[in-house]
């Protein structure tokens, strides 16, 4: 009897690392495509990435940069201060989005251009997301807005 209980109860413990093991695998394997690491403009020209990582980069949009091609592509420099990186976006920008202003773009780095599939701009006059801000600082160049 006393062997039959020990036997379950290791039936059970394997089990339940088998169900961990596996549980910890799906979960790895559906975010593998959903983490995105940011970069400031600076850190993309010291370091490129490889032109299959898909990452962030944000900045302030480079004044006398932003041109509108055919139909929705759109190219503009994007600045920390220290560095400018050319970005390429096919679609629609979001309405705050302009010049001077802060942005965060999602995308691929390929032959020295930032391909964004996806970009994002302040959501109010006075909102910069925070890794936009610390960049800036970084280089020296990000003034708070005024109250």
């Amino acid at each position: 009897m006393k062997s039959l209980k020990k036997q379950r109860r290791i039936q059970l413990i394997a089990v339940a690392v088998a169900a961990l093991i596996g549980s910890t695998a799906l979960i790895g394997y559906g975010m593998r495509d959903g983490i995105n690491f940011f970069r400031a403009p600076s850190q993309v020209m010291a370091e490129p990435p490889a032109p299959t990582e898909v990452f962030r980069i944000g900045g302030l949009v480079e004044e006398g940069t932003l041109k509108r091609g055919q139909g929705e592509e759109i190219s503009f420099s994007v600045t920390d201060g220290g560095a400018s990186v050319l970005v390429v976006y096919t679609g629609v920008l979001p309405d705050l989005f302009g010049e001077n202003e802060g942005m965060v773009g999602t995308g691929k780095y390929i032959n020295g251009v930032f391909q964004a599939t996806e970009i994002l701009a302040r959501h109010d006059e006075t909102y910069m997301p925070k890794e936009v801000v610390d960049a800036l600082k970084a280089q020296g160049v990000y003034q708070e807005p005024d109250s």
